[in-house]
């Protein structure tokens, strides 16, 4: 007894591969061969080129946070300070810093007195907020002391201030240039609390890749901010870092227990969390409406497939009458299907990579042929369009093209596989 040949064998593979590329006036379909590959192409391509920059952004708006930012921002509830004024500074904060290193997962705290005020410099004026830190703990800073561009001596940080790069053009000044900072809670006199008015040098002028930091954002050496604001011997809040910041929650019960009684903390999540999750909603529903538009590309292969079984009837005929068992029909044509949804994934997925990874010279090259302000950070809050390549999506990208591409194959495949011999030649 002859022994069946196995599935996707030699010759059905060349069946599927000579209907593929005949002609239409061999009765092949070529054109719509083409607009499906083409078709599958653009939505796999659109689908890992738009995970990628999801990927790209929310990883450089997390950087960016943890980067310049506290990941657990340590401060006191609100008491009766002198004159029956609210006060929540901090006066044994150099005992409570102590406390706080000593928790497991701490990697720094640092004591910062803060304040806003107006600076002013060459007729210009801008709000700035003043962080009060020491220069050792500023060193700590990654997108401070290592930014995406800077200018000037972080080394002179102790004498003058370091500002960010969007205060520096807002006043045109540069490193050397001399600021003043206008605090209304200046020194206070029998007749009340008058303006304080100080200049300062800028010595050190950072990026550090967020827009709203680099627009506000001002430095000072801890002595002089507690001398400035009239917190002399006390702190206004403390700043910490953690091994983890992802399991930030994890520290905050020990944290508080280290900070003693009034302690409060506030983490870059509560600060931030609300906007993560609305973007992790816009990327499930982004994806979703991707993967539609996948599903609507692969439905050509089913257009395809359905004219290529009308117009091979006769061959189909002749092919089940030599032998060939349902089974390898459907594989024939399943074959036909599957290939063009293969290389149409390919194409997608290698043209989305290379998207991702020459974004900056794609993204120059559009901004230059628009004349330029594609891109305004300071809506955006980022300075250029990231991207970022990530297995996991490029993964479920190319399953779920191939997925739709092998299973709206099967219909038209069993279609042919079913057909009646006898019927297909009966007018041939």
């Amino acid at each position: 007894m002859a022994q069946s040949p196995p599935p996707f064998s030699a010759h059905e593979r060349m069946i599927a591969w000579r209907y593929l590329r005949a002609r239409r006036s061999e009765g092949g379909v070529s054109v719509m061969t083409w607009i499906s590959l083409i078709g599958i192409a653009l939505a796999v391509f659109a689908l890992v080129a738009t995970l990628a920059v999801r990927s790209g952004f929310r990883a450089e708006f997390v950087d960016t946070i943890l980067g310049a930012n506290a990941h657990v921002t340590v401060y006191r509830s609100v008491a009766v300070g002198e004159g029956g004024q609210p006060d929540r500074a901090i006066d044994d904060y150099v005992e409570m810093a102590e406390r706080l290193r000593a928790v497991e997962g701490v990697t720094r705290v640092a004591p910062l007195v803060k304040g806003q005020v107006m600076a002013s410099a060459n007729g210009r004026s801008a709000g700035v907020e003043v962080y009060g830190i020491a220069e050792a703990d500023l060193l700590t800073i990654p997108r401070v002391a290592d930014p995406e561009r800077a200018s000037g001596a972080i080394g002179r940080f102790d004498e003058g201030v370091a500002i960010g790069w969007e205060v520096a053009r807002e006043l045109q000044v540069a490193p050397g240039d001399v600021i003043r900072l206008i605090s209304p809670e200046g020194a206070r006199t029998p007749f009340g609390t008058s303006p304080r008015v100080n200049a300062y040098e800028v010595t050190y002028v950072f990026q550090a890749g967020r827009y709203d930091i680099d627009r506000t954002r001002l430095y000072m050496p801890f002595a002089e901010a507690q001398t400035y604001f009239n917190r002399e011997g006390r702190a206004d809040e403390l700043e910490v870092m953690v091994e983890e910041p992802d399991r930030v929650q994890d520290y905050t019960l020990d944290l508080l227990r280290a900070g003693g009684e009034r302690t409060l903390i506030w983490t870059w999540r509560d600060a931030s969390g609300s906007f993560l999750r609305a973007l992790e909603v816009e990327d499930n529903v982004m994806f979703v409406i991707l993967s539609i538009l996948v599903l609507i590309a692969a439905m050509n292969i089913v257009s395809g497939l359905i004219m290529l079984v009308k117009n091979k009837g006769r061959d189909i005929g002749i092919l089940r009458t030599m032998g060939l068992t349902e089974g390898s029909v459907l594989r024939v044509f399943f074959l036909c299907g599957a290939s063009v949804g293969v290389v149409g994934t390919a194409i997608g997925v290698a043209a989305g990579c290379l998207f991702a990874i020459y974004i900056d010279p794609i993204f120059s090259f559009v901004n230059w042929a628009s004349g330029g302000g594609v891109w305004d950070p300071s809506i955006r809050g980022i300075y250029a369009l990231p991207a970022r390549l990530e297995a996991g999506d490029v993964a479920s990208a190319v399953a779920l093209s191939l997925g739709l591409s092998f299973v709206v194959t099967i219909f038209p495949a069993r279609r042919a596989a079913r057909m009646n011999p006898v019927e297909a030649l009966r007018y041939e």
